[in-house]
């Protein structure tokens, strides 16, 4: 499995942009040259140059110390909403699948009820009554993505649950629990690990699109999707100061997308072709 990933090229480029965004995401503070909320009015606009290799934006801030520091910001909300939403979507789509038809009919009315509305609307609503900081970010992409995740593994469940191996385990004894663990999460894990994969992009962007509608984090802070929506203003004077959390927010989700598509080749050949 591991070579073919590295013999992939399109997963080989998602895994370097992946792990050019965690290193800059971990190594922030050793690469940053400045702090990237302290305020010099007198520096705006500042050419790049040694002092500031990407200039600064119209407060004075280092461009290059806020867009590492924005690494940290997205990865750190985007990978923790992931493992919840990844441990969600496994117990209640796995639930689903091997239980009785009424139940199973419960799970998806419920699932459809919260797909059938946009994620951005459900999460902007879930902001809007807790208030603005990343804990409040995470628990609205999760309520905003949760069905989405257990609709998905649902269905890769159910494929399994009609295969000889699942009536082998249930004639043998095995308990719904046994089932779930000891054969069904390890034969649907790397559909799974697809799905996830290509979510984080998903995580990433809407963490970056809160942040663009204040919604997110507060004034001020290192996000992409916060510089975006300050950098606004300068447009035409000043494009690069839209330019570049807008290649961030790219290269991350390409990064993510690349690699997840590029697994689903690997791990369902006939399905990528």
């Amino acid at each position: 499995m591991f070579k073919k990933v590295l013999c992939n090229p399109q997963a080989v480029i998602g895994l370097v942009l992946i792990a050019v965004v965690l290193a800059a995401a971990v190594m922030a503070p050793m690469l940053a040259p400045h702090d990237p909320e302290a305020v010099d009015v007198t520096r705006k606009f500042a050419e790049p140059g040694k002092e500031y290799p990407l200039g600064t934006d119209q407060l004075g801030r280092c461009e290059l110390s806020r867009l590492l520091y924005g690494a940290r910001y997205s990865i750190g909300m985007s990978l923790p909403t992931l493992l919840v939403l990844s441990v969600i979507g496994l117990v209640l789509g796995c639930l689903s699948a091997c239980s009785g038809k009424a139940v199973d009919r419960i799970f998806i009315t419920v699932c459809d009820i919260f797909i059938s509305f946009p994620s951005l609307i459900i999460a902007a609503a879930v902001i809007g009554v807790l208030g603005n900081g990343m804990q409040n970010i995470v628990i609205a992409i999760i309520i905003s993505m949760w069905a989405w995740f257990t609709r998905m593994i649902r269905s890769y469940a159910v494929a399994e649950m009609g295969r000889d191996y699942i009536l082998a385990a249930r004639i043998s004894g095995c308990s719904t629990f046994q089932i779930i663990v000891r054969h069904l999460i390890p034969n649907i894990m790397s559909q799974f690990l697809v799905y996830v994969s290509t979510g984080v992009a998903s995580a990433i962007l809407m963490v970056s699109g809160f942040s663009f509608l204040n919604l997110g984090l507060s004034a001020g802070a290192a996000e992409w999707g916060a510089m975006l929506n300050e950098a606004r203003s300068s447009l035409y004077s000043h494009p690069e100061l839209l330019i570049y959390p807008g290649a961030c927010i790219l290269i991350t989700s390409a990064g993510f997308n690349l690699f997840g598509e590029a697994l689903r080749d690997i791990i369902e050949p006939e399905e990528g072709q």
